[in-house]
Parts: C-alpha cells; sequence; structure tokens
C-alpha cells in the first residue's frame, strides 16, 4: 500500500541511499516493503524514536536489545546485506541535507514518533572515572566476564577457552572442545613448555591454559585475572584437578604485578582491554616479566587500518559487549612489542578459525535459547546473539582480525635461545 508507514520509511530511505533497501522492512501496521530475504520488524512507534534519538548502530541495537525491533529470517544474511551497501559506499555518500532533517521531522510527527527519547536499555555499559584507571578497568571487566558463570558454561565448551579454537581437522566428530585443545597445546607448544617452568598467564578467563599445562606439560603456573567471577571459577577447577600446588589465580591488574620472573609468558586475547594509551606499559610489563630467553605469546584480536574510526568494534560492541576495548592494527601491536625489548618470531593469523569458532557459540545460543534466557535475560541474550552474529561476520569480511605472536626475551648477547625451525608447527 501506498500510504502504509513502511512503504513511507522505505521511499525516504531509498531516496537518501539512492539505492534500494539492501532487506524489507515490517512496520507496526503489518505491511511488508523490500527485497525477499530478512525482514526488520518494526514492532511500535518507539523502535522508530529510538533510532531518530540516535541513529546508525547504536539506535538500531538498542532497538534490538529493547525487544523494539526485531528480525524475521536470517540475521547474518541481514548484517551481510548491510555491510555490502557499505563497502559500496552508498552510506558513505549520504549526507543530509536541511530538508532531508525537515522531511524527517514532518515524517517522524505524521507517524506519531516524536517525544522523549526512550532510556538505553539497562544492559548499556555506564563507567564512570578516568579512562583505563584501575577502577574503570575492573568495572570494564566486570560487566562483559561477570554476567554469570553459568551462562557461560552453556555457551562454552568444557575448557572454557573464551577465545578463538584453532581447528585441525574437518573430520566428523571434530568440534569445538577439539579445537580449544588443539589451540591450547599449540601455545604451550610455541612457550617452550616444560616440567618445572614457570608459566604466567596475563588475563586468565576461566583458566583453560592454566589447567592445561599444568596437567599436560607439567609447569607451574599463575594466572591473573580483574574478574572475581573467572577467580572464583578458576579456584573451583584447580581443586577439582588436585591443581592448587601448582597453580595460582589471583585478583589483579597486569599493571600490579612484581613477581617476576618467569619462564614463559601468554596472553590470549586480553590486550584489547589495555588502551591504546597504556599499550606501551603492557608491553613492558609482559618483557619484565619474562627470564632472559623466556618466550611470549599473545594472541590478540586487531581492526582494520590505523585510522579505523571504530577501534572499539563499532558503537554495539563499545556499549553493550566490550566497553574501552580497543583493537588496534596489527603492525602497530608489533611495534609496541618490539619497542619493549621483544623479538618478533612469528605471526599467525587465525582470523578464519574465529569465524568457525564464533559461529559455534552462535548455534549454542540458539540452541540453548531458553536456558539462556532463564540465567540472563531475554535482553542480555539478544546482546548476545546480535554479538556472535554479528563477530562471526566481521571475521569472516575480514574487518577484525586475530593473531598469535610469538615473540622471545633476548639474551644480553643478543641471541634468542630459539630453535631455527618452527618445531611447534
Amino acid at each position: 500500500m501506498p500510504n502504509s508507514i513502511a512503504n513511507r520509511l522505505a521511499t525516504f530511505v531509498e531516496r537518501l541511499l539512492g539505492a534500494p533497501l539492501p532487506i524489507a522492512v515490517r512496520a507496526w501496521d503489518g505491511e511488508r516493503v523490500g527485497p525477499e530475504g530478512p525482514t526488520v520488524v518494526l514492532k511500535n512507534r518507539r523502535a522508530l524514536r529510538r533510532l531518530l534519538y540516535a541513529p546508525g548502530e547504536l539506535g538500531l541495537a538498542r532497538a534490538y536489545v529493547s525487544g523494539d525491533l526485531d528480525v524475521e529470517g536470517d540475521l547474518a544474511e541481514g548484517f551481510r546485506r548491510i555491510w555490502a551497501l557499505t563497502r559500496s559506499g552508498e552510506l558513505r555518500r549520504v549526507q543530509l541535507a536541511p530538508r532531508d532533517w525537515a522531511g524527517a521531522a514532518g515524517l517522524a510527527a505524521r507517524l506519531g514518533v516524536l517525544g522523549l527519547p526512550p532510556k538505553p536499555p539497562a544492559e548499556e555499559a555506564r563507567l564512570t572515572g578516568v579512562l583505563h584507571s584501575l577502577r574503570r578497568d575492573r568495572s570494564a571487566i566486570a560487566h562483559h566476564y561477570d554476567l554469570s558463570n553459568a551462562f557461560y558454561q552453556l555457551l562454552l565448551d568444557d575448557s572454557m577457552a573464551y577465545s578463538s579454537g584453532y581447528w585441525t581437522s574437518d573430520e566428523p566428530g571434530y568440534g569445538l572442545a577439539q579445537a580449544q585443545h588443539d589451540k591450547l597445546e599449540l601455545i604451550c607448544r610455541k612457550l617452550g613448555l616444560r616440567p618445572g617452568m614457570r608459566l604466567l598467564d596475563v588475563g586468565c578467563g576461566w583458566g583453560s591454559l592454566l589447567v592445561h599445562a599444568a596437567k599436560h606439560h607439567g609447569v607451574h603456573a599463575v594466572g591473573v585475572t580483574l574478574s572475581a567471577q573467572q577467580v572464583q571459577h578458576v579456584r573451583g577447577r584447580l581443586k577439582q584437578h588436585d591443581l592448587e600446588d601448582r597453580v595460582e589465580v589471583r585478583q589483579q591488574d597486569y599493571r600490579e604485578l612484581t613477581d617476576a620472573p618467569f619462564d614463559a609468558v601468554a596472553s590470549v586475547e586480553m590486550g584489547e582491554h589495555v588502551g591504546e594509551e597504556n599499550y606501551p606499559t603492557y608491553a613492558n610489563t609482559l618483557f619484565r616479566m619474562l627470564n632472559p630467553a623466556g618466550r611470549l605469546v599473545l594472541q590478540q584480536m586487531s581492526r582494520g587500518r590505523a585510522g579505523d574510526s571504530a577501534p572499539g568494534g563499532g558503537a554495539f560492541i563499545e556499549r553493550y559487549i566490550a566497553p574501552d576495548m580497543t583493537m588496534r592494527p596489527l603492525s602497530r601491536t608489533l611495534g609496541h612489542l618490539e619497542t619493549a625489548g621483544f623479538e618478533i618470531r612469528d605471526v599467525h593469523a587465525l582470523r578464519e578459525h574465529y569465524v568457525t569458532t564464533v559461529r559455534e557459540w552462535a548455534e549454542t545460543l540458539e540452541f540453548h535459547w531458553a536456558e539462556a534466557v532463564a540465567l540472563v535475560g531475554e535482553a542480555e541474550a539478544r546482546v548476545w546473539r546480535l554479538y556472535l552474529v554479528g563477530g562471526a561476520l566481521a571475521f569472516e569480511e575480514n574487518r577484525m582480525g586475530v593473531d598469535q605472536v610469538l615473540a622471545v626475551r633476548p639474551l644480553d648477547t643478543g641471541g634468542s635461545g630459539m630453535p631455527a625451525t618452527r618445531e611447534w608447527a
């Protein structure tokens, strides 16, 4: 119908874009406009009001998380079509002239959308204090990692590894648990772990590497994390595996570490939380913690070029998932490590491995949707649905990457103590 709400919205948006809608729209009057495939469902006027006050990604996220907006069909395909439009440059070329703003205001008035801005969903992070201060970093970590141990146990495999797996087989029966085991084993081989060595895990999560390294490589290990719930979970695992005499876990910031030296250091997808200004301190700390000839394995996500306008991953990620996160280009990370004194020995891209890993988590979430909602509430479950579907696509399309960097603290003579071949391959 030409005067339906969906049609009037589509006409306005297509005029701005100079292109057809990438996905269909259904408004609260039941009318649908647009191509076959995924359909954005505007359940009420409040959905548009959210977009009016926060145009773009943040408004869409708030509308989806609150349930004012839904998506029928394949959510990943909807994201894929929108990103295709972004890559084509169509969205970047949209410039709202005064008459466009006037037209938007007039349309909003006719549709009854005008009103006070809706409150953001409670799931949105609201941090205070100085950026990357000890207190604020603890709040940022708690927002994501102290959500619920039971929820993460539902989502992850038994190792509780919350980072990219390493998929070494496509044989039937090979799944997420084995891929995480193979990732942990790869890290241990790169570190050259042997019985009696002392390992430090900075940002140890739920203890997957600590437990694996102690059980299978006989090391003594220390893990640090800012998450109180992670510490509680790891201590339970250590007791379960009879590792309390060989592994220690602390609720501690990397800036508070004093008990060097260690024979090996790992930091798996924790450097993203450090921030650009503090990264030199982080890199220097990793270097200081190591014995000469000690190895570092740093697994870390990267994003875009040096001028990326969303180093934290965009408005949705920064508000709902990992506030204050920074994903820098890989080259910048390597520069920080070299400036700290490390010799870079190997860089191993795992981007495609993360696509498979995140899709496994997304499938698990959908399969256990009712349980997830019971644990964290429907709005939080919807946050995670957006996060996982969008994250898998970002790695697939090379908008985000993840790499394992192997580095060494050189000997005073300049030697590395490293083998001449990739013995861990």
